[in-house]
């Protein structure tokens, strides 16, 4: 059965975090996938303190960290070692990347390896990053790259649903079909938000507010993966959007599985 995840950021301690303990203490979610903004290891205790399962994912490049590109690796590498840090305090079974913007997917393949780190899972991309120019390309938005980085790194993957769907249309590919491809790597965790099936950017929809086929989806991919719901905050004090995301998401499995008998 699926574990569901909340994907926060470690600065969200002013907001969200309150919430997310009574979410948590409800049953409504399993664990936290926690962004880490670098800078921030002050914060570490006050996510311990909750005693939440985590996930950790990497900062990517809104944060400055650009695995295909060689000029990064070592700052890179420092904003690894930080995140390192929250993972080994927070007991994570799993630290996520994305592969970078811009470079050479064989480069984000070398530095993982040399990160020497048995948690990662690399994070297929869209083709093309939202709100920048066309010209900017996402590293690991195919299934070729994604591959060589696993193999070249000997690390897991984590298939985010709606940027496959994204690479997928920029690619000229069938979305589902994208999908199943990416599935035969033995994802080890999901990202699952609703999306406009035919779009190339990605949206991060709340459950219901796209078209994106759930069932069809949950028919796909591995029956005990972990979920973490990637859905837009509209409010900044509470979380009720992501609890009706959840509520709309176990409604389909329990649907799904009363099919079955």
């Amino acid at each position: 059965m699926h574990k569901i995840g909340l994907k926060l950021w470690n600065i969200n301690t002013n907001y969200y975090y309150d919430e997310a303990i009574h979410l948590y203490n409800d049953g409504i979610f399993d664990y936290i996938e926690l962004y880490i903004v670098p800078g921030h290891l002050n914060l570490i205790d006050k996510w311990k303190d909750i005693r939440i399962p985590f996930d950790i994912h990497a900062p990517h490049f809104a944060h400055n960290m650009n695995l295909s590109k060689k000029e990064y690796e070592k700052d890179n590498y420092s904003k690894y070692i930080e995140v390192k840090e929250y993972a080994d305090s927070l007991n994570a079974s799993v630290i996520i990347f994305h592969g970078g913007i811009n470079g050479d997917y064989k480069e984000t393949g070398r530095q993982i390896k040399n990160f020497n780190e048995s948690r990662i899972l690399i994070e297929n991309k869209p083709y093309q990053p939202l709100r920048m120019s066309e010209d900017n390309k996402c590293v690991g938005s195919k299934y070729e790259e994604i591959k060589y980085i696993m193999e070249e790194s000997r690390c897991g993957f984590c298939l985010d649903i709606g940027h496959a769907i994204c690479s997928a249309n920029s690619q000229g590919i069938e979305p589902y079909s994208y999908i199943e491809k990416l599935v035969t790597l033995n994802p080890k965790r999901i990202h699952l938000s609703d999306i406009d099936t035919t779009s190339k950017y990605d949206q991060h929809l709340n459950y219901g507010k796209g078209n994106l086929d759930f069932k069809r989806i949950l028919s796909i991919i591995p029956k005990d993966v972990n979920i973490t719901i990637e859905t837009n905050k509209i409010s900044k004090t509470d979380l009720d959007d992501y609890a009706d995301d959840v509520y709309y998401l176990k409604n389909i499995l329990l649907n799904c599985i009363n099919l079955k008998h």
